[in-house]
């Protein structure tokens, strides 16, 4: 997930489809890239969780996919924590040694 997140072009497919679904043809017109290319941003970012299609006779419509999004969230969330702890450990430790004491 955190490799399709990582591309430019799929974050700016992302942040179209923040805006509400769309079409291919609606994703792929402000990217400059053959379809071929989108096509494959497109299938990284299905793959990953992060969008789904929905075919309605030949038109293609993407929508964000917010399991994808929560996966990543959790995944962040456990080294959030992890980080809080570690540093209000050194700030306890900082603490103890400005008010003159060991560690």
């Amino acid at each position: 997930m955190f490799a399709a997140l990582a591309d430019p072009s799929r974050r700016l497919i992302l942040d179209r489809l923040t805006k509400g679904d769309a079409t291919v043809g609606e994703v792929a017109a402000p990217l400059a890239m053959a379809a071929p290319s989108v096509s494959k941003h497109l299938k990284a970012l299905e793959r990953a969780g992060l969008i789904r299609r929905r075919v309605d006779g030949r038109t293609h419509w993407l929508a964000l996919d917010p399991a994808g999004f929560r996966q990543a969230v959790d995944y962040l969330r456990d080294y959030e924590r992890f980080w809080e702890a570690s540093l209000d450990r050194l700030h306890a430790l900082v603490r103890e040694l400005e008010a003159g004491g060991e560690p």
